[in-house]
């Protein structure tokens, strides 16, 4: 009698999700921005300069680091912290290394400046994205949002400690009131920018990823870039754009005039409240075509098993009704 064929092997299945939910994200968040707060009034209140750099990495970091919390805690325990810092920090130092110097080479002041700037930053926060990740044997799009939106708010936390330190900077010395109105601008808009657009890419480069490890770069991954590099381009040029929309509608003789002799005319009070306006809606329309990819992406991996649906809270059940609680229903006449 031959012996039994061997059952076929059992195809790898994915590490399930952990189903502890903790809430440091909130502790790291409120912590954080109290630090914040009270180097900002001890700076203000002594006039001690020496503080400057506390106030600039606390304010860049908060936002940014918060949103990693967050994610490593929630959909991220099972990559492990040394991964998750090492991509924040290490994927965000080299990030904006890397795209400085390869703006300072490459661009140059046209028309098409942002969208260079948009598709050099991206490129480089992928290719960080895949150095540091390229020995994880898994994949999906679970793990790429998580990665890729690490790699994300790490360039931007030290992009914007940059941005702090040039708003510091003045012809009159120290500002503490522009550092503080920038670090408040971008902590709001951080979670629309890099994070977002990298977690896009990163959940497309995981789940095209091969079942050796190697990242393909198909025509998928390809369009995925290319999306994202135009909301980059678009988000930078926001102000470009509305100023020119504001320029076409309102512009007077005297303001051309005055821009055709080399000189920048003075806008009115309308003028800045429709420069306003314009900005604000730009900034506005694309981080909701942000939000809506991610959400279609989302939304598709939660229907195919890569992320766990959502939860819901319990309804508590409710004890049964007395007989006089209940409504009283009359009796259906008859024939009916």
């Amino acid at each position: 009698m031959s012996a039994a064929a061997a059952p076929p092997p059992r195809p790898p299945q994915r590490p399930p999700l952990p189903d502890t939910r903790t809430h440091r994200w909130r502790t790291c968040f409120l912590v954080g921005l109290a630090l914040w707060a009270a180097s900002v009034a001890v700076t203000y209140w002594t006039g001690n300069h020496t503080l400057v750099p506390t106030v600039v990495l606390l304010g860049s970091f908060l936002v940014p680091g918060s949103f990693v919390v967050w994610a490593h805690e929630r959909y991220g325990q099972d990559l492990g912290t040394d991964r998750i810092v090492a991509c924040f920090a290490v994927g965000g130092v080299i990030g904006v290394l890397g795209a400085s110097l390869l703006e300072y080479y490459l661009l140059r002041s046209s028309v098409w400046l942002y969208l260079g700037v948009g598709l050099i930053e991206e490129a480089v926060k992928a290719w960080v994205l895949i150095l540091l990740t390229r020995r994880i044997p898994a994949g999906g799009v679970r793990v790429g949002l998580v990665l890729g939106a690490t790699v994300g708010f790490g360039f931007a936390a030290f992009e914007s400690a940059g941005y702090a330190f040039n708003a510091v900077l003045t012809e009159h010395g120290y500002s503490l009131r522009d550092l503080v109105s920038t670090e408040i601008l971008r902590g709001i808009l951080t979670p629309l920018g890099h994070g977002l657009w990298t977690a896009i890419l990163g959940a497309v480069l995981f789940h095209e990823r091969r079942g050796d490890g190697r990242f393909r770069l198909n025509l998928r991954v390809l369009l995925t870039f290319l999306g994202v590099s135009v909301l980059h381009a678009l988000w930078d040029s926001t102000h470009g754009i509305a100023t020119w929309i504001v320029g076409r509608l309102t512009e007077t003789r005297w303001q051309r005039a005055v821009f055709d002799l080399g000189y920048l005319p003075d806008p009115t009070r309308d003028q800045v409240a429709l420069f306003t306006l314009f900005s604000t809606l730009g900034l506005v329309l694309v981080s909701c075509l942000g939000l809506g990819w991610l959400g279609l992406i989302v939304h598709r991996a939660r229907r195919e098993g890569d992320l766990p649906p959502r939860r819901t809270r319990p309804r508590p059940q409710q004890p049964p009704l007395e007989p006089h609680q209940r409504w009283y229903r009359p009796p259906s006449p008859p024939g009916t």
